[in-house]
C-alpha cells in the first residue's frame, strides 16, 4: 500500500472571495474531507496537511483587539492554536464523510513541531507578512513597544514581517509514521508546523512562519510517502502564468522544475514553493513523485490524469 502526503492549499478552508466565518470555513473543509476520504477509499495511506494564512491571520487580528483585556501569545503559540482549529475541522469532517458511507476510518491530528536552524540566515532579514494592517504611527508604536519589525505593505498601510526559516525535520514524525501504518488518517504540520530550534535536548519555539509547502517536502520525506500530492485552486502548472502565452503543464523532469523555478517563471508567494517542494522531495530518493492541481481533481490527479506531475 503507497503512502501520501496531501498538501491541502488555502482554498481548502476559505475559497478566494469568500467571508471567514465558520459556516464557510466548515464547509470548504467538508469540500477537502471528501477528496481525502476518496483517496484514503482507494487503498492509499494517508497523511494531510494544510495552510493556515487566513487563520492564524484572524488569530492574530483578534489578539490586537483585545489588547486592553487579555495577554497577547507569541507567534509560536498563534500557529499552534490554529492547527487545533483547522486540525478539528477537516478530523470531524472527515470522519462524517466515513460515517456516511458506511466505512469506519480512524482521523488523528497531531499538533506537529518543525525543527529550524538557530542560525538560518531567514531570522536575521524577516520578509514573510502577517496579521493585520497598520498605519504608519501604529507600526512604529509595536516596533517600539514590542520589537516587531515593520514594513510597508504594497496592498496599503503596514505590516509586521517575520522570518521564515527552512524547514529540516518534522519533530513528531516517528508518531505519525506508526499512526498511518494502523490505518489512521493523520492531520499533521499545519502552516508548516510550529518551528523550534534546539537548545541541548530542548526544543523552544521561535517567532517565524514554516512555508507549508516545503515543510509538507519534509514531512512526506519523514513518514515515508512515496507520493507528495499539492492540491491548491488551479488546474495546473502553468508556464507564463498571466500573459498571453500562458501554457498549462502535464509533466515535468526535476530538471526541467529546477530550471523554470530558477529562470524566475514561478512566483515566489504562489507557484514557486510548490514546484521547490516537489523537487526537493522527488530528486532525494529514487521513485518519488509529485502531483500538483486542483482540489476539485484530487483523485484524478493522483492518478495521473489531472494537474502537473513532477518525476525524476
Amino acid at each position: 500500500m503507497e503512502r501520501v502526503v496531501v498538501a491541502l492549499g488555502g482554498n481548502a478552508l476559505l475559497r478566494r472571495g469568500e467571508e471567514d466565518t465558520f459556516e464557510n470555513a466548515y464547509n470548504s473543509a467538508r469540500r477537502a474531507a471528501e477528496k481525502v476520504a476518496g483517496i484514503a477509499s482507494a487503498g492509499w495511506e494517508v497523511v494531510v496537511t494544510h495552510g493556515n494564512g487566513p487563520q492564524v491571520g484572524r488569530i492574530l487580528l483578534q489578539q490586537e483587539s483585545a489588547r486592553g483585556w487579555v495577554h497577547p501569545m507569541p507567534l509560536d503559540v498563534c500557529g499552534a492554536e490554529s492547527q487545533g482549529q483547522i486540525g478539528y475541522l477537516l478530523q470531524v469532517t472527515i470522519g462524517d464523510v466515513f460515517y456516511e458511507r458506511g466505512m469506519e476510518r480512524p482521523v488523528a491530528a497531531v499538533l506537529t513541531l518543525t525543527r529550524v536552524r538557530a542560525d538560518d540566515p531567514a531570522f536575521g532579514n524577516p520578509t514573510k507578512p502577517i496579521g493585520p494592517f497598520y498605519e504608519e504611527d501604529e507600526a512604529k508604536k509595536l516596533e517600539a513597544e514590542r520589537g516587531y519589525v515593520m514594513r510597508p505593505d504594497p496592498h496599503g498601510g503596514w505590516r509586521r514581517v517575520v522570518p521564515s526559516p527552512a524547514p529540516y525535520s518534522i519533530v513528531e514524525a516517528p508518531v505519525i509514521r506508526t499512526l498511518v501504518a494502523d490505518g489512521v488518517i493523520v492531520i499533521a504540520s499545519g502552516g508548516g508546523g510550529v518551528p523550534v530550534i534546539e537548545e541541548g535536548p530542548r526544543l523552544v519555539g521561535v517567532e517565524g512562519v514554516v512555508d507549508k509547502d516545503l515543510a509538507a517536502a519534509i514531512l512526506a520525506r519523514d513518514v515515508g510517502a512515496s507520493v507528495l500530492l499539492i492540491l491548491t485552486d488551479v488546474k495546473n502548472v502553468v508556464k507564463g502564468f498571466g500573459t498571453d502565452h500562458a501554457e498549462p503543464i502535464e509533466r515535468l523532469t526535476v530538471a526541467q522544475a529546477r530550471e523554470l523555478l530558477e529562470a524566475g517563471e514561478f512566483k515566489a508567494g504562489s507557484m514557486g514553493p510548490k514546484i521547490q517542494a516537489a523537487i526537493d522531495f522527488v530528486d532525494a530518493e529514487e521513485g518519488r513523485r509529485a502531483f500538483i492541481g486542483d482540489l476539485e481533481d484530487a483523485q484524478e490527479a493522483l492518478a495521473g490524469r489531472a494537474g502537473t506531475v513532477i518525476v525524476p
